[in-house]
């Protein structure tokens, strides 16, 4: 098959590579245009515009940077894109912006589907990792075989065009998360006169990731009564590691913003329920306290 592959940064790198490996003929174009020329030794042809390399491709592949520069690029092809080379964006975008991007083409008779990644470039190139895909269920249907051949499997999202970029921010924001938090661990260890090496170590041992899906339910969902371990007391434990940390003269990022959740819903008399209770959304849903 003949694709075109539009932003050639170290993810589109590992496509575009991966896509050769299968055989099939890549146009490739990014804005730097050496990042595009350097896949020229392997295989790919670059093209100087990105309307000349769409020319004559039955795909165009996108790993842009976010919702603007995906526009900026796709925009001027409107004209230009015959309508069986169907557009497959790979970018992380915000799910409103992204579903007024599918419904506009849809509206011109062209097909885009969004189809996001937990994967890097090694992934990319070795077609490993998880891609979300999205959008019109016979075009998903039409792609999937092809689609799971760039990764490790493919999760199909269903219809709604936003519903693929919503859960690749919902992923990306576990995995961000975690890296704030282990920025306070770090910290905290530090105060402590500890290494930070020898802190995380622990976590060979101690999986708390392996809780995360039980947590994640029950702040979702509850039940927050009877708690395994209550709000009273998870605020205590919070204000010792914020002590600790500034007694070591180090001001933790993450926890004093957990702090100010926990006392919110101490004032509201939530003290004897689940930790996770002040964290559920709406705060005042299930599980909220009453006289």
């Amino acid at each position: 098959m003949k694709i075109a592959f539009l932003g050639t940064g170290r993810l589109g790198n590992g496509f575009v590579r991966r896509l050769l490996d299968l055989g099939h003929t890549l146009h490739v174009w990014n804005r730097s245009p050496a990042a595009a020329k350097a896949l020229e030794a392997h295989g790919a042809q670059a093209f100087a515009s990105a309307a000349e390399a769409i020319a004559g491709v039955a795909r165009v592949h996108l790993a842009l940077a976010d919702d603007d520069s995906v526009d900026a690029v796709l925009e001027p092809l409107a004209g230009v894109l015959p309508a069986p080379t169907w557009i497959i964006d790979h970018t992380t975008t915000a799910p409103t912006p992204t579903g007024e991007r599918a419904r506009a083409w849809a509206s011109r008779g062209k097909t885009y589907l969004h189809a996001p990644v937990f994967m890097g470039p090694a992934n990319a190139a070795e077609g490993t990792g998880i891609m979300l895909l999205c959008g019109d269920p016979q075009a998903c249907r039409v792609v999937l075989a092809d689609l799971e051949t760039m990764t490790g499997k493919v999760m199909e999202m269903g219809s709604d065009p936003a519903r693929a970029a919503t859960f690749k921010l919902l992923g990306n924001l576990s995995l961000l998360g975690m890296t704030a938090l282990a920025g306070d661990i770090v910290r905290l260890a530090t105060a402590a006169g500890f290494e930070p090496a020898e802190a995380v170590a622990m976590f060979q041992i101690f999986n708390p990731g392996a809780m995360f899906p039980a947590r994640a339910a029950r702040v979702a969902s509850g039940p927050f009564e009877p708690a395994s371990f209550t709000t009273s007391m998870a605020r205590k434990d919070v204000r010792l590691m914020i002590e600790e940390a500034a007694r070591g003269g180090v001001e933790l990022t993450v926890m004093p913003a957990v702090a100010k959740r926990y006392d919110e819903a101490l004032a509201t008399g939530e003290a004897n329920l689940d930790c996770a209770a002040p964290f559920r959304w709406p705060l005042g849903g299930a599980g909220a306290a009453t006289d």
